[in-house]
């Protein structure tokens, strides 16, 4: 891609001394270190391969990021070091017992900070950057508590942003996001909200729910994280500005800066935040609910898939069903033409070509919606009929034309019936008998022909249900 050219210091494998596994980014493993030659304490990414995290961090420079140090070059052992934050990630923070001590300042404090490191990646950086993978582990705190954005695995230049891929994790992912669409910056405000909310509550978004689960609350039935009726007015109403829909509805970091420091400056806003903060017990019972009532939508969602996937599956037995008696069953046009002793005057349907239809329809079936009763005999009727109609035009239309035989609908409808009573189908309706009266000339030798010398006789041909045919000649 064609991004900003940067050149990074190039760091030793040999000139690091690893330490313990301190968590996992995107696409790598993070481990604590020593920078030998620098006697410095050091965060390292473990890689596949040097991608562009490197180079969207060698351009950045602020005291809510985290700071780059070099990388790693040395096949295969490739690495990004960073500074180490030793008091770990936010997420750790909020899920300690620490966390019951926290008060509005703080509150406040961290969302500032958060809020800087991303507007300074979205409107003062080198180049433009989205972060797309905001999230409270993606937040480390220092020794003295300042809060620094990192992991940049799941990034993108701004300028280079159009149809992105799923990145992230759902519970903190933009709708868009989720849904691979093109992405603005506000995509991160999304995020922002969502860390806002976990500060406040001290909860984890979407707490038992799987992924795929939170994305389709997200997207389709528009569920948001359920802001507790206790909480001040001012911070519900940015966290909802954060998860609008629209991306464009969203606020972008400069505004949410500027609604921060008026909150700060509220004088109501302590008493009313702290208050919230120390009564958890209160209000956690509103999140149970939710959690709850999702839940319930969840279960009868999945109740619904499995009832679609057992009618699919008894539309495939019953086509299986239908193509096995086909393929064990003689041609009732066949069966017509032998006890009649008449000369077929079309292309007599094949039980295959009626076998290669089915299958050819059993696919488009299954991505049809199939209502409860099943599928009647009407249907099979239909089909076949449908079949017939394409059998004539393709092989007999021109031979009806010339006027070479006497099959007529009522006689072609009749064969029909006849395959549909072998395919032991039953009908709400009662069939009846059909009649259909021709007349033919005999020659010398007894034979039925369609012209030529001998007396004239009536033929009558009579169908019943089950493809039974009588004949009767005068």
């Amino acid at each position: 891609m064609s991004s900003p050219g940067s050149s990074f210091v190039q760091i030793k494998h040999d000139d690091l001394l690893f330490y313990e596994n301190c968590g996992g980014g995107s696409f790598g493993s993070v481990y604590r270190a020593l920078w030998i030659s620098q006697d410095k304490e050091v965060a390292v990414k473990k890689l596949l391969k040097i991608d562009k995290e490197a180079e969207i961090l060698s351009v950045l420079s602020h005291k809510n990021i985290i700071q780059f140090y070099g990388a790693v070059l040395e096949s295969p052992n490739y690495g990004i070091v960073t500074e180490y934050a030793s008091a770990g990630s936010l997420y750790e923070y909020l899920s300690s017992e620490q966390s019951e001590e926290m008060d509005m300042e703080q509150v406040m404090t961290w969302a500032i900070q958060i809020a800087k490191g991303l507007h300074y990646l979205h409107a003062e950086a080198p180049v433009k950057v989205i972060h797309r993978d905001l999230k409270s582990r993606n937040v480390v705190m220092t020794a003295d508590k300042v809060l620094k954005i990192c992991d940049f695995g799941a990034s993108k230049f701004l300028s280079h942003t159009t149809h992105m891929t799923v990145v992230g994790t759902f519970p903190w992912m933009a709708p868009e996001v989720i849904q691979s669409l093109p992405v603005s910056e506000t995509c991160d405000t999304y995020s922002y909200g969502v860390v806002l909310w976990e500060m406040l509550t001290r909860e984890v978004p979407f707490k038992g729910f799987e992924g795929l689960q939170v994305a389709w609350l997200v997207v389709e039935k528009q569920e948001r994280l359920t802001i507790p009726t206790s909480c001040p007015a001012s911070f519900a109403e940015l966290m909802r500005k954060c998860w609008q829909a629209d991306p464009k509805e969203r606020p972008q970091f400069k505004q949410v800066l500027v609604t921060l420091e008026t909150m700060a400056n509220d004088s109501r806003l302590p008493d009313q935040c702290n208050s919230f903060l120390h009564n958890k017990d209160q209000w956690r019972c509103e999140i149970e609910a939710t959690l709850e009532r999702l839940r319930k939508l969840e279960r009868e969602l999945y109740s619904k898939e499995k009832e679609l996937e057992e009618r699919e599956r008894r539309l495939r037995l019953w086509e299986e069903r239908l193509m096995e008696r086909s393929n064990m069953s003689p041609s009732p046009t066949s069966l017509l033409m032998e006890r009649s002793n008449i000369s077929p005057f079309f292309t007599p349907m094949s039980i295959g070509s009626s076998s290669s239809f089915f299958r050819s329809h059993s696919q488009d079936s299954n991505s049809a919606s199939v209502s409860s009763a099943g599928v009647s005999s009407a249907g099979v009727s239909c089909l076949l009929r449908t079949l017939s109609n394409g059998d004539t035009e393709r092989g007999s239309s021109a031979a009806l034309e010339r006027g070479m035989g006497s099959l007529d609908s009522g006689r072609l409808h009749a064969v029909f019936r006849g395959l549909q009573g072998r395919f032991g189908e039953e009908d709400g309706e009662e069939e009846g008998t059909l009649e259909e009266k021709g007349w033919g000339e005999r020659d010398d030798s007894g034979s039925m022909e369609g012209g030529g010398g001998g007396g004239r006789v009536q033929v009558t041909l009579r169908s019943f249900p089950g493809g039974r045919v009588e004949r009767e000649e005068r």
